[in-house]
């Protein structure tokens, strides 16, 4: 009994102190860390956000890029930082709904482990062909799969690349491989010297090689066409089903994260993401920025997981 009053007294005690603290929040850097390396479209985003964050909160926003085991690295980071308001990840579904999957003994739990903060936004995806392949449609492509005596190779950066071209094989009864990598640049580095020959790439890496004549796009991998890109029919107009799966961004904080900080980073990134010059320049990345309440996030992020354990199955990928 002494022992559970003297637990109460001390949180009275203390409640001021946390109370102040969340207040004065905040009073230093904040660290985001991305799952993803630098130059990869979670790197480019993040900076964009980040830029505006440090006019509003009035300290510098730091990016802490944490490229590694499917996004598992960075989850792992920032499910251990103190729950202070100063360490989030600027994360997406890979480490936030395929990993649990993905991993026999993932190395932690989405619910349990992190604050939901907002929903950031969802990303376009392109399909690319080295010029070495004679494809000049998605049909295309799966007839040459289909002609060819060994797996074709694609390209992966990210779990949604990995998951939407395995789902894609599936459909098709084509055999392909997939070259997986910590990364997109690493990933776009050996696509464009004909190492391998596919990838399904964010805007931020793919567009500037396929203006350049360096890669050939055969479609977007969303169900409507990209205004970026109006020319390449979408991945339902190349004869193809729409992917059940999206790649989709979050603003998460550790576990205990006070309510208030999770309030006050709520409402600088949702002002963040409504800003105009912020909405043009994440969509010259091909990324469609959307905000929500923390509860949201949560409910989306639960919601995920479940999405993403049935396609992963569906795609015949087992876990590790």
């Amino acid at each position: 009994m002494l022992k559970i009053i003297g637990a109460v007294l001390a949180a009275v005690l203390l409640w001021p102190q946390a109370q102040a603290q969340a207040q004065a929040w905040p009073s230093k850097p904040i660290r985001f860390v991305i799952p993803f390396g630098a130059g990869s479209a979670t790197d480019a985003l993040s900076r964009i956000a980040g830029q505006e964050l440090e006019q509003m909160l009035g300290q510098p926003i730091i990016i802490v890029p944490k490229p590694g085991a499917d996004g598992a690295l960075a989850a792992g980071e920032v499910k251990h930082a103190a729950p202070d308001g100063y360490t989030f990840m600027f994360g997406t579904n890979s480490p936030l709904a395929v990993v649990p999957n993905l991993q026999k003994n993932p190395p932690y739990n989405v619910p349990a482990d992190f604050t939901p903060v907002t929903y950031l936004g969802d990303n376009s995806f392109f399909i690319v062909v080295h010029p070495s392949v004679p494809a000049r449609t998605v049909t295309e492509l799966v007839a040459v799969a289909k002609a060819s005596p060994t797996p074709m190779t694609y390209a992966t950066g990210n779990t949604y690349a990995f998951v939407s071209m395995a789902m894609f094989a599936a459909h098709n009864g084509i055999k392909l491989e997939a070259v997986r990598y910590k990364s997109e640049p690493d990933a776009m580095t050996d696509l464009l010297s004909g190492r391998v020959q596919i990838m399904n790439g964010t805007t931020t890496s793919t567009l500037p090689q396929v203006k350049a004549g360096k890669l050939r796009a055969l479609s977007t991998s969303m169900p409507v066409r990209s205004p970026l890109m109006p020319e390449l029919p979408s991945l339902v107009e190349a004869g193809q089903p729409a992917f059940p799966i999206s790649a989709w961004f979050g603003l998460v904080g550790p576990a205990g994260l006070p309510p208030e900080i999770v309030a006050a980073m709520n409402k600088a990134m949702v002002a963040t993401l409504a800003k105009p010059s912020v909405v043009e320049a994440m969509q010259k990345h091909g990324f469609i920025p959307k905000s929500s309440t923390p509860e949201a996030l949560a409910a989306y992020m639960k919601e995920q997981l479940g999405v993403w354990k049935t396609a992963l199955k569906d795609a015949g990928i087992e876990p590790q």
